[in-house]
């Protein structure tokens, strides 16, 4: 024990880990003998993943704690999925693989005939008891719980605590776990029953929770309560991009030493009248009430619009070092990604995919990974007429070359989840990671002419072992962003 603290003291600055069976992680000097490197068990690994540092000196096959660019290595060691595919990650990804439609017909409310929209990715049967009070599940708007019960269903899949005190203090630096799950839609369901009381009542009769837990910051705000966590606090609200800008801040926190674990996802309840209609007067969503499986259709002729759905989708983050002392699993390695603005309509996209392309091309740039190397796509794709080929012709022109890459739309499945989108497509893309599968394209029986269908995944699911994943999710106001994931590689 005395030898590896003189090595690791001696070579704290090298940033190459080692490790001593699960419970620790040492740092070790460039040049050490390979004698010694066997006696305090450096680890043998496969190559290294794109965009990570080599550090020069140090022995081959050692683990690489920061990237090219000196920054830390940001894992996913957990995840939590809120779904009309279930709450359950495996369960859910297993519903992808097999092809199997979440859009049915709206059964918690009346739809009326005024809806020219009536069907949905509707959650059925929730209970978040499990997870929290019979008062606060009572109290709460939807939204709020869904996000609690993804934050700790992602936990207990990190292997970490679910609640505050001794337990989870001995896990973590609670100073140091943050939380930042964002949303587009916040608490409607809380806002539109106030609203009601208003008008029919009056403002003496308005619920008094009515403000808490409408605003978009609450559920990040009572997810901290719940578990302790001090470290940084707040949710983002980027229309349907919320998801990927929250996991993107939440790296740059670890990255800038702020933070060592971070809970980062979104989540968002809004199918509901208020909701429903003000989309429908958008005419933004599918009229294919008759035939609600086969609705949601990217990149088809005959798309009529999205499907919405709702949900969340909740990461564990934490920084390689903080995740190899605790000897936490490693799903993925996140990259990293960028952002940018279309500068050019409320509700459309820029028909050239102009913002599009620069968000790729500076989450690229920022990862250190070349174009060639990303091979599976989770495309934005939401079944619109205006957005789904403005964005596909920026990936067949900067991804076209690789016989190797696939692209897929989760929201052909499920539905678009608003804000909750990225979060939970970012579930689907460290799944197929991990399971070597690739979930279909459904409902795409007539495609644009200028789609390139070698690109897209087939009607059944695909074998595909994924070097880098890109994650796409862009919304309303014209905010695009672009995620990439590595598969795991030391």
């Amino acid at each position: 024990a005395g030898r590896q603290y003189a090595a690791a003291t001696a070579g704290a600055s090298a940033g190459v880990a080692v490790t001593r069976g699960r419970s620790a992680v040492l740092l070790v000097r460039a040049g050490v003998s390979e004698r010694w490197r066997s006696e305090i068990g450096v680890a043998t690994v496969k190559p290294p993943t794109p965009g990570v540092k080599t550090v020069t000196g140090a022995a081959d096959g050692a683990v690489r704690m920061l990237t090219k660019d000196g920054k830390k290595r940001v894992v996913v060691t957990g995840m939590g999925v809120v779904s009309a595919h279930g709450n359950d990650v495996d369960i859910f990804y297993d519903k992808l693989l097999a092809g199997e439609s979440a859009i049915t017909k709206i059964s918690g409310w009346d739809p009326h005939e005024d809806f020219t929209t009536i069907i949905a990715g509707e959650i059925k049967g929730f209970d978040p008891e499990e997870f929290m009070s019979k008062k606060m599940a009572r109290r709460v708007d939807p939204f709020i719980a869904y996000q609690i019960v993804a934050a700790k269903k992602a936990l207990q899949s990190a292997g970490l605590p679910i609640g505050k005190g001794e337990e989870m203090d001995a896990a973590v630096d609670i100073a140091r776990a943050g939380c930042l799950i964002g949303t587009a839609m916040g608490g409607m369901h809380s806002f539109s029953a106030a609203t009601e009381s208003l008008v029919t009542q009056g403002h003496r009769k308005m619920n008094p929770f009515c403000i808490p837990f409408a605003i978009t910051n609450m559920g990040s705000a009572l997810t901290a309560m719940d578990l302790g966590f001090m470290g940084p606090n707040y949710s983002i609200s980027s229309a349907c991009a919320s998801g990927n800008f929250c996991i993107l801040n939440s790296v740059d926190h670890i990255r800038n030493n702020e933070a060592d674990v971070m809970l980062a996802g979104a989540s968002d309840a809004a199918i509901l009248p208020s909701g429903m209609g003000g989309f429908c007067s958008v005419k933004a969503m599918s009229k294919r009430n008759d035939d609600p499986a086969a609705a949601s259709r990217p990149w088809d002729k005959n798309r009529d619009g999205f499907v919405m759905g709702e949900g969340a989708g909740v990461l564990v983050l934490e920084s390689l070092e903080h995740a190899m002392a605790r000897g936490a699993p490693i799903l993925a390695e996140v990259l990293g990604g960028s952002y940018s603005c279309d500068a050019h309509h409320m509700t459309e996209p820029h028909p050239d995919g102009k913002g599009v392309e620069l968000a790729i091309d500076r989450a690229l740039a920022a990862s250190g990974v070349e174009v060639e190397e990303v091979n599976y796509i989770n495309a934005h794709a939401t079944s619109t007429p205006a957005g789904d080929m403005a964005e596909l012709r920026v990936l067949q022109r900067k991804f076209g070359a690789n016989p190797r890459v696939k692209i897929n739309s989760t929201k052909s499945l499920i539905g678009h989840l608003l804000g909750a989108a990225s979060a939970v497509e970012a579930v689907a893309c460290i799944k197929a990671i991990n399971a070597g599968w690739v979930h279909p394209n459904i409902n795409l029986s007539d495609p644009e002419a200028d789609v390139n269908m070698a690109l897209l995944v087939g009607p059944v699911k695909e074998k595909l072992e994924i070097n880098v994943a890109l994650s796409n999710s862009f919304g309303f106001g014209g905010h695009n962003s672009a995620v990439l994931f590595g598969a795991w590689r030391p």
